[in-house]
């Protein structure tokens, strides 16, 4: 139970909850089990009327007992519905505080522990485990508090009847909580595997759900549905086996009832013979061996779902207890200029161990532009990663308005800049609410729109039937990769941000197309920093400086005509491109 401690602080939040669900189910377990003080007397009544050989038997006293009987069934069922009111909702409370403590601890994370998860398990881990773990701050304690103030009430009451006669009843129990600690240990190992296999089958099926459309322009239909059918087949091996397991608990608990009945009345038997208790306290003794029975029945299923939620919980608090790399050391609000200045910057990804930047040093001004390109892997947008703080450096240090990057507030940085990623992503949504995304602020529509035409995708947009109240789809999948990259410029220019980052943005247009969009820029950039990522050199050469970058170093620095000079790989390039 250790694992589950960590929820203890939501017991303790809905406290009230909690201790109502207690005191519900105390009055219901006491209403129900007086019933068999009503049912020794009921059958006293017959045994007397037998014993008599009356033949004018009073009805009116079994119809008392009868009324009897249903009015504290009545009772003990309120309070019995109350009770599931106070816990059931407790554990839907407790479930959307734990999502939510959940998610947000996912926005703290950085982009190395992004790469190292997939997002199906992240995903199954919000949803499936917690949903496992709220069966335990629900039904489990439910019916963990009902098994153990019901078999506290019994016991009071058997006690009352003949001690020795409630000791022999209750005999088969410790081979019985030996047995389920043993199955218990089973289902403990079994459930880990089984939510280790659903997280592989999630990961499986949303790979295959978001690249449907590659998939099918290879005919890899067959093949995926084969490889799904594999991961299922052993996503469903394993989850038998662990209801293979689950399933030793009925039995268990029918022979712990049938052992207890025969017991009570063997046992019994002998006590009315010796004239110790009175035959009618045997049918009492019965009703309160049965009235254990779904309590003890229940313990089985109990048991398994503390085990699933344990196992869930062990997976969440690895989650939970992942600290971020990245930390916000800055909590201050100031303004912001946009001078940077890279000194001897190395780096090294976390997750593969590959150095993608080596000694990298360059100042760019306030209001200038840099340009940076280079080979493929040669570190530029890593470049921008650090820059952005998406990860923190391994040597060397970034300061920007002379300041160290790491004593900035995070958010201050990340407000105040803008950035097009080469990898766009577009949320489903509308065109119109995928641009005011960029903003932090209340926009208004002229601003989007003249953001839209900066951007060179006004006049697609509006040949569109809804035009900006176009539904883009799953992540802009309606959308041309051209089109989908100037709405991602628009959304980074409507924010109107201190520096403007720009990771090879316009690969997936036309040069006519990008020389409209660069006249735009080349406007808004005006007193704004700019670094801007690219191949084509028609996008960089009116940059104030130019890095080429080659095996995460810079080999070659300076104007564009600087760099033409010089006769090396960026000449080469340019006359590869014949700019």
């Amino acid at each position: 139970m250790n694992d589950l401690f960590s929820i203890n602080k939501y017991f303790v939040k809905y406290k009230w909850h909690f201790l109502g669900g207690i005191i519900f189910v105390t009055l219901s377990s006491f209403f129900g089990t007086y019933q068999g003080e009503v049912v020794r007397q009921g059958t006293q009544s017959i045994l007397d009327d037998l014993t008599e050989k009356n033949s004018d038997v009073n009805t009116s006293i079994y119809l008392m007992h009868a009324l009897k009987l249903i009015g504290f069934a009545l009772i003990s069922g309120v309070f019995m519905f109350l009770m599931r009111q106070a816990i059931i909702v407790m554990s839907r409370l407790i479930e959307f505080d734990q999502k939510n403590e959940i998610y947000n601890h996912y926005q703290k994370l950085d982009a190395s522990f992004y790469k190292q998860n997939t997002t199906g398990d992240l995903m199954n881990r919000i949803s499936e485990d917690v949903g496992k773990v709220r069966m335990y701050t629900g039904p489990a304690i439910m019916y963990i508090t009902n098994t153990l103030v019901s078999t506290i009430t019994v016991l009071v009451f058997m006690i009352k009847v003949n001690a020795p006669l409630t000791l022999f009843v209750f005999l088969p129990l410790p081979l019985l909580s030996f047995l389920i600690y043993k199955v218990s240990d089973k289902i403990n190992k079994q459930s880990g595997l089984v939510q280790k296999e659903l997280g592989l089958l999630t990961t499986q099926a949303q790979e295959s759900f978001s690249a449907i459309r590659v998939i099918k322009a290879y005919a890899r239909e067959k093949f995926f549905v084969n490889q799904m059918k594999s991961r299922g087949e052993v996503y469903k091996k394993t989850a038998l086996k662990l209801n293979s397991i689950e399933a030793l608990f009925q039995p268990l608990m029918m022979f712990m009832i049938g052992a207890s009945v025969l017991i009570t009345v063997w046992y019994g038997g002998k006590l009315v013979i010796d004239k110790k208790i009175e035959a009618a306290n045997i049918t009492e003794f019965i009703f309160y061996v049965f009235r254990l029975t779904w309590p003890f029945a229940s313990l089985g299923w109990v048991t398994s779902l503390v085990q699933r939620a344990k196992a869930s919980q062990i997976r969440i608090n690895e989650f939970l207890k992942t600290q971020p790399n990245v930390v916000n050391t800055n909590t201050n609000e100031y303004a912001f200029k946009g001078d940077i200045k890279f000194t001897d910057v190395s780096f090294i990804y976390p997750e593969n161990k590959i150095q993608a930047l080596k000694s990298i040093s360059f100042t760019l001004d306030s209001g200038k532009t840099l340009g940076i390109t280079g080979a493929v892997a040669s570190g530029k947008t890593s470049l921008l990663n650090v820059l952005t703080r998406q990860y923190d450096l391994n040597g060397g240090s970034i300061f920007i308005d002379g300041k160290n990057i790491k004593e900035h507030n995070l958010k201050v940085i990340r407000n105040h800049m803008a950035v097009v990623p080469q990898d766009v992503f577009l949320f489903s949504d509308t065109i119109y609410n995928n641009i005011a995304f960029g903003a932090n602020r209340k926009i208004a529509r002229e601003e989007i729109i003249e953001a839209s035409k900066k951007a060179g995708v006004y006049e697609n947009i509006m040949q569109f039937k809804d035009g900006f109240e176009t539904m883009v789809g799953e992540r802009g999948v309606t959308l041309s990769g051209g089109q989908k990259q100037r709405i991602s410029i628009a959304r980074a220019l409507v924010g109107q941000p201190d520096i403007l980052i720009f990771d090879d943005c316009l690969s997936a247009v036309d040069t006519e197309t990008e020389e409209e969009i660069l006249n735009y820029l080349t406007q808004e950039m005006k007193g704004k920093t700019c670094l801007i990522v690219s191949h084509r050199i028609s996008s960089l050469k009116h940059a104030d400086t130019i890095l080429y970058l080659k095996e995460g170093e810079i080999i070659e620095q300076g104007t564009h005509q600087q760099l033409l000079e010089k006769r090396g790989a960026y000449f080469e390039l340019n006359e590869l491109q014949g700019a």
